[in-house]
C-alpha cells in the first residue's frame, strides 16, 4: 500500500489535474474496467506485480483476452528484479517492466516517465 500511495503523492505533486484512480484489490480493478465504457478506458494501466488475489502477469494476461484492452499500455513495478517475471510479464503485453525506485525523487521520476506516456497517446 506504501508504493501505491507514493505513486498517487507523487502523480498528483507533478500533474493536480491528473485522473487517477487506485485500487489495492485486482478483482475490483478487473470489474471497473469491465464496466467503463470504451471512450473512458485509460490510456496506462500501472500494475504492481505481487497484488493481492492475482498477480500482476495474471491480470495481463486477462486483459489480453480482450481486443478492448489491446491499445492501452500497460507496465508493470515491481521490487522484483527476477527476468522470470520481466520476461513473463512483457510476453503478456506489458510495454515494461520497472523495478520500483527506492527514493521519493526515484518515484517521481518515474511518474513523470508515466505520463509522459498519456502525453503521447
Amino acid at each position: 500500500m506504501d508504493d501505491q500511495e507514493l505513486l498517487d503523492d507523487a502523480f498528483a505533486a507533478i500533474d493536480p489535474d491528473v485522473n487517477l484512480i487506485s485500487f489495492t484489490s485486482a478483482i475490483k480493478f478487473i470489474e471497473a474496467l469491465e464496466t467503463t465504457a470504451d471512450e473512458a478506458l485509460p490510456c496506462l494501466i500501472i500494475l504492481d506485480y505481487n497484488i493481492p488475489e492475482i498477480n500482476g502477469a495474471e491480470i495481463l494476461r486477462r486483459l489480453g483476452e480482450r481486443n478492448r484492452y489491446h491499445q492501452i499500455t500497460k507496465i508493470i513495478w515491481s521490487t522484483s528484479g527476477s527476468e522470470r517475471f520481466r520476461s513473463t510479464c512483457l510476453g503478456l503485453g506489458a510495454k515494461d517492466y520497472v523495478i520500483k525506485p527506492s527514493t521519493i525523487s526515484g518515484i517521481k521520476e518515474l511518474a513523470k516517465a508515466f505520463l509522459r506516456i498519456c502525453d503521447t497517446a
